[in-house]
């Protein structure tokens, strides 16, 4: 596997990107691009939270040509950040867009081909390269009015919204994604156009680490070297859409991979600035970028079991019938220094060692835990001597009394182990001022975002855009309100069809926003219940998990 990849330096208007750079931070806008007012004034609120681009949805020519009346209000209001545009099956509204913004961004599921329909496209060889031509015929003019322009581009490719054809042969898989990205670079690339930044996402914590580790390994063997853009799509909100996404980036950038990030939550878009950049601290520092890149842990391999258990520090609360699996001693077995975890301590008052011996961690039935134990400080986290977790009980000792940064932070420096399924199990120890049951469920929260192990109903649910036709930010409360009850369920909330369907094909129901006021409702990747008023959306489809758990028997 690569590590420590080092891009090549990219302009994009007033901003560079790449390089030695600090990892620059991003949003985009949810209001109706049509909207100039409401669009520059939520532009400014990311600004001012420190975003440093701005992006907007154009899905018509309309939308394409209000972009300028937007960026020469901000430029008014004295703001010179770039702009981009976020295009999506209209090559049109994306060489408009190219003639006024700093940078476009386009998909290569949907740029050139129709919306995939999940069937099986099977190619010949000299098929598959007619394919490439057609696709490389229809991105030249926005290559030349790029190249004329100054205009930097984002090959941005969604684990949702694969073409069919990449879908036949490689499946929708990390595998897939990179080589669809690969394609679009080389076409670029043979023009002479190399002010690129180029993006692996989706809201598999897993898949997305894999598809970019996979990018820039397949980048380096073509002797490219493109900024790469970060990000969860669809994280979700509040807590869990912050564990997921500082997992996954954080994984990615203590490797050294990452240029600028997203964190994409169903919230107010500003809001996920200060998110974004607690991240990039968490892992780098006040840097901005990781100097010494950790190699990629060894993934445990496909079929070995895996279920890491969770366990907790000692104290009043640490009582039988929580929802931690073990617990660490008692104070019969073992005291805190300082009565805080910041040092495990002896019954004779000497410190623990790194790697303690089993007997000092014990279940609730006082029997002893299996594992040794692996205690690290956050310094030691983001250094490679934390590959020595592999089997053993990771107790890592944070300083923290914000919930919000403990759990970035935590999930930050901790995502890459159990993306790599090594540890047997982990507690969260803190010598501020969050104890007990908190800890336990951020532990579980970490190991739910990693897909570790799954103990509760997991949420997709997208940030919106000027595609969104409802209020999704209230949608996914309703729906969470509704649901939570449901034990390891997965459940996605998406404002449109552009990547809804493909980035909840691993979702067992769906709410989607078809148009104003109307919700397909989805099991799996199929749409059962279509155009439902949004009124009646959520019973409809709380009424089919009921159905489907009862096999249509609502008497049992």
């Amino acid at each position: 596997m690569i590590s420590g990849y080092k891009s090549d330096i990219i302009q994009i208007g007033s901003l560079a990107l790449g390089g030695d750079l600090p990892v620059r931070v991003q949003s985009m806008t949810n209001t109706d691009t049509l909207d100039t007012a409401a669009s520059v004034s939520q532009c400014i609120r990311i600004i001012e939270a420190g975003g440093e681009l701005v992006r907007l949805t154009a899905q018509g020519v309309r939308e394409a040509e209000n972009l300028l009346h937007i960026k020469n209000e901000l430029r008014r209001a004295g703001f010179d950040t770039p702009v981009c545009a976020d295009i999506h099956f209209n090559p049109a509204a994306a060489e408009v867009a190219a003639r006024i913004v700093e940078k476009v961004r386009i998909n290569p599921g949907n740029y050139a081909d129709k919306r995939a329909s999940f069937i099986k496209q099977e190619l010949t060889d000299s098929e598959w390269m007619a394919e490439l031509e057609r696709t490389r015929e229809r991105l030249l003019p926005l290559i030349k009015i790029c190249t004329e322009y100054g205009t930097a581009v984002r090959i941005g490719v969604n684990h949702g919204s694969l073409s069919d054809r990449i879908m036949t042969r490689y499946g929708n898989t990390p595998e897939g994604m990179a080589v669809s990205a690969i394609e679009f670079l080389k076409i670029f690339r043979g023009e002479g156009f190399n002010r690129i930044v180029v993006s692996m996402k989706s809201s598999d914590t897993l898949t997305m680490v894999m598809a970019n580790r996979l990018l820039v390994r397949m980048m380096a063997e073509e002797g490219m070297f493109y900024p790469v853009h970060l990000g969860i799509t669809e994280a979700g909100e509040g807590e869990d859409g912050r564990i997921i996404s500082a997992a996954g980036t954080g994984t990615l950038l203590a490797e050294g991979i990452g240029d600028t990030i997203r964190v994409s939550l169903s919230e107010p878009p500003e809001a996920e600035i200060p998110v974004a950049l607690a991240i990039i601290r968490a892992v780098a520092g006040d840097a901005g970028r990781v100097s010494n890149p950790v190699p990629p842990l060894e993934q445990r391999k496909a079929g070995e079991r895996y279920w890491p258990q969770v366990y907790t520090a000692a104290g009043k609360d640490s009582v039988p019938g929580s929802t931690a699996d073990k617990f660490i001693g008692d104070a019969t077995k073992v005291s805190l220094h300082g009565n805080t975890p910041d040092k495990f301590i002896d019954e004779a008052g000497k410190d623990y060692p790194s790697r303690t011996t089993p007997d000092k961690f014990i279940d609730e039935a006082g029997m002893p835990a299996e594992r040794e134990t692996l205690t690290l400080r956050p310094d030691e986290l983001r250094a490679t001597a934390g590959n020595r977790a592999y089997d053993r009980l990771l107790n890592p000792v944070f300083s923290c009394d914000d919930p919000e940064q403990l759990a970035i932070e935590s999930a930050a420096l901790l995502g890459r182990f159990f993306i790599a399924r090594h540890p047997a199990g982990l507690c969260i120890s803190n010598t501020g001022a969050i104890q007990g049951e908190p800890l336990r469920r951020l532990a579980f929260s970490i190991l739910q975002a990693t897909e570790a192990r799954i103990t509760r109903t997991r949420y997709i649910s997208c940030p919106t855009c000027g595609r969104t036709k409802f209020n999704l930010q209230e949608a996914v409360k309703r729906v969470k309100a509704a649901t939570s009850h449901l034990t390891g369920m997965k459940i996605a909330v998406m404002g449109c069809v552009v990547n809804g369907p493909g980035e909840m094909a691993g979702s067992d129901y769906g709410y989607v926003g078809a148009a104003e006021g109307k919700v397909h409702i989805y099991r799996g990747t199929e749409a059962v219940l279509k155009n439902v008023p949004e009124a009646d959306a959520l019973d409809k489809m709380l009424e089919l998990i009921r159905n489907d758990q009862t096999g249509g028997n609502q008497d049992k």
